[in-house]
């Protein structure tokens, strides 16, 4: 038996408190008093009571009550003054008068489910969504709760890396209080997504979050609040920002894992987790050991597409960054690596998005290269990858106006992305080419508060360049020296994609920059 009131549900038997799906703390003296006050929710408690029940009769100082009172009242958003839900009564006691449900709950055991064994774990992530609890009591939104799961669902299985359980195995546990364990065990998951929806004014509460099924540790949690107007744009904005949030931070934990994993234990998938950690270091010695991880990877697996294009996008960034020894050598290599990937498969998005980009850098087929970005976020909508892809292949084709749209747009959907300072980098110096060179400044800022490079300081030389402001293009481009000391205008332009940079390079000239 659980109590639900408010959007608060106080289960006796798993010992838990949550607020629209999430767990919240609380001490145990406190949860005793709360489950005491609300099954007697019929009648005024007195103090006596509360220490018969709590504290087995044992001497209870006034003020020790009162704190776990207080502390009660805390934990469910009330307070001594306002009383909400828990009301004193002068000489009398304390009476718990909010709203209650009552729900019968099924936890699920060996007993309420077939006696089947626990799934191995595939060898990428993988992931279920539960259905979201309706919080509301209005049936109406128990659809809109289980449409945007699916959303969801749908969503996710888009980014090929990920394992994702289908919508009727995950809607078999609706309605039943699960142990996550147990259902990552059942499911064959790492990774379970669960949540709430909750209508109130207008408006609809959904919380959501990602918990590791085998370790039970919560790894992202976040709640969004929404007015009720239309119901299937507020499902696809509500899935945009679950799945832009918990997209990385699934990365982001899958890397951590891989690096604590000993080397040999290691798979062609954590090489790939492995590479991509040293990728996003952006150094010489990181490109060039994620280039041997990627080698490693697939000669374990030959058929891994995105492992391939990421060796090309390295060798790429090779000749970029003034990283390589041989340049020829780097650009040779990407674009036989973006072959590979797109022989193995040019329907995977984010394979499309990294062989669009070393395209766009190193080959200039402005045609190819568009359709390969346009057919990637079309694929999947979601993917931030695609949309920051997007962005550089129209920079560079000459089409800044759709350029700073695809740059917002993955800006958007992965707010704390790695890469996100080369987002904002790159729609800076598309800016640049549309003249709006104060908003091209606000880019190369945020990209610099996040890391600074040398597309960050490009950006800020050439706009403050632009505007007259001389001293701080200066300052710009002394600093663009410093972390590229070889760096002129011409081995710039030369190193690849910048054909449709006619502004960016005449406020290079104006900020001083070497020809």
């Amino acid at each position: 038996m659980s109590y639900h009131f408010e959007d608060y549900v106080l289960d006796p038997d798993r010992r838990e408190l949550r607020r629209e799906g999430g767990l919240l703390p609380i001490e145990p003296k406190v949860f005793d008093l709360l489950v005491h006050l609300i099954s007697n929710r019929d009648r005024v408690v007195s103090k006596d009571d509360l220490i018969a029940a709590i504290w087995d009769g044992r001497i209870v100082s006034e003020s020790a009550l009162t704190t776990c009172i207080n502390a009660a009242r805390t934990a469910i958003g009330d307070s001594g003054e306002t009383q909400r839900l828990i009301k004193t009564l002068p000489r009398k006691g304390i009476r718990f008068v909010g709203k209650v449900e009552q729900r019968l709950t099924g936890a699920i055991t060996a007993c309420s489910l077939p006696d089947t064994p626990a799934l191995t774990l595939p060898d990428k992530p993988s992931i279920a969504v539960l259905p979201f609890t309706n919080m509301s009591g209005d049936p109406e939104q128990e659809y809109f709760a289980d449409g945007m799961v699916e959303e969801i669902i749908t969503a996710l299985s888009r980014f090929k890396w990920l394992f994702v359980i289908a919508r009727n195995s995950s809607f078999t546990f609706k309605g039943k209080a699960v142990d996550i364990k147990e259902v990552g065990r059942r499911l064959g998951v790492r990774y379970v997504l669960e949540g709430s929806v909750r209508k109130a004014s207008g408006k609809v509460r959904i919380a959501g979050q990602l918990i590791d099924a085998v370790t039970g540790d919560h790894i992202w949690a976040d709640r969004f609040e929404r007015d009720l107007t239309d119901v299937f744009a507020l499902q696809d904005e509500v899935t945009v920002a679950v799945v832009s949030a918990i997209q990385p931070k699934l990365l982001q934990t899958e890397i951590e894992i891989a690096t604590r994993r000993r080397p040999e234990n290691l798979t062609a998938y954590d090489f790939f987790l492995r590479a991509m950690q040293q990728y996003y270091l952006m150094t010489r010695e990181g490109m060039a050991e994620a280039i041997r991880l990627a080698h490693r990877a697939l000669e374990l697996d030959p058929r891994f597409s995105f492992v391939a294009a990421l060796a090309g996008y390295c060798h790429m960034r090779n000749v970029n960054w003034g990283y390589a020894v041989d340049p020829q050598f780097d650009r040779n290599e990407a674009i036989r690596f973006r072959r590979l990937a797109l022989s193995i498969d040019d329907g995977d998005p984010d394979t499309l998005a990294w062989a669009a980009l070393i395209s766009a850098f190193m080959v200039g087929d402005s045609e190819s290269e568009i359709e390969m970005a346009d057919r990637a976020v079309t694929l999947n909508p979601n993917s931030f990858l695609a949309w920051y892809a997007r962005g550089w292949v129209y920079r560079n084709a000459g089409g800044p106006e759709e350029a700073v749209q695809s740059f917002e747009r993955a800006i958007r959907m992965s707010p704390i992305d790695p890469l996100l300072h080369h987002a904002f980098s790159g729609m800076g110096m598309a800016l640049i080419e549309l003249r709006r060179f104060d908003e091209a400044i606000v880019a190369g800022k945020k990209a610099q508060r996040q890391k600074s490079s040398q597309a960050t300081y490009r950006c800020l030389a050439s706009a403050f360049a632009q505007l007259g402001r001389d001293a701080e293009a200066r300052e710009a481009a002394a600093s663009l020296l410093e972390v590229d000391p070889a760096f002129t205008i011409s081995v710039w332009t030369a190193r690849g994609g910048q054909t449709n940079s006619k502004l960016v390079i005449e406020g290079l000239r104006k900020a001083g920059l070497p020809e």
